[in-house]
């Protein structure tokens, strides 16, 4: 599980094609101040495992799916990527809770700066739009973010000067690719509205119970 707190920007070392995968080095220094050898590390909201380890320097391997559904396909020795370590049991939510599961990518439509923040718009695929309400949690490349703007097909998330430093969303072109994870809870909603678990307003909870005595 990861919060979307972005810990530090790593640069892509290595992209070693395997044929049915990818085997990247990405060199970091924070994130590897505590990683072992099976650690899971976010690279752009993408759940990774450290395979191996050096003192900077770390390995993934990516397997097809992960490369045709996220933009890490798209990474070339140099990118910049964000990375989180796993969250910890003490560690403080500053986030929102996610999975490091991608649900789709998108791209940045547009950039419209301001004095003290920017507004950042991107397309809303359909496939994502019931997910996403205004004023909830998305997850862009890894970071949590607040929905400040929703349309039919784009939503607009607002930046702070540290979020666009501290992240890679500072360096966004109009068209780049991002990855994109919305909230887990709404799946779960769903879900259970398409099975009828939950009730109707004011109804019963439907399922089992059980009286100790």
């Amino acid at each position: 599980m990861f919060t979307g707190i972005v810990e530090e920007i790593g640069t892509v070392e290595s992209v070693k094609d395997l044929g049915d995968s990818v085997q990247m080095s990405i060199r970091a220094k924070q994130v590897l101040s505590d990683a072992k050898l099976g650690d899971s590390i976010a690279v752009n909201g993408v759940c990774l495992t450290v395979a191996t380890q050096e003192a900077e320097l770390f390995t993934a391997d990516l397997m097809k799916i992960t490369l045709d559904a996220t933009n890490l396909g798209r990474l070339v020795p140099g990118s910049r990527v964000n990375l989180e370590r796993a969250l910890a049991v003490s560690d403080r939510l500053g986030g929102h809770i996610m999975q490091g599961h991608v649900d789709g990518t998108s791209a940045l439509l547009s950039r419209t700066p301001s004095e003290h923040w920017e507004v950042l718009r991107f397309a809303l695929p359909e496939a994502l739009a019931a997910y996403v309400v205004a004023k909830g949690s998305i997850a862009i490349n890894g970071t949590s973010l607040t929905v400040a703007g929703l349309g039919e097909d784009w939503f607009e998330v607002s930046l702070i000067p540290t979020t666009l430093a501290d992240t890679t969303h500072g360096a966004l072109q109009v068209g780049d690719t991002v990855n994109l994870e919305v909230d887990v809870l709404a799946k779960y909603v769903e879900r259970m509205l398409s099975r009828g678990v939950l009730p109707d307003a004011g109804g019963p909870v439907t399922g089992s119970s059980s009286t100790a005595g």
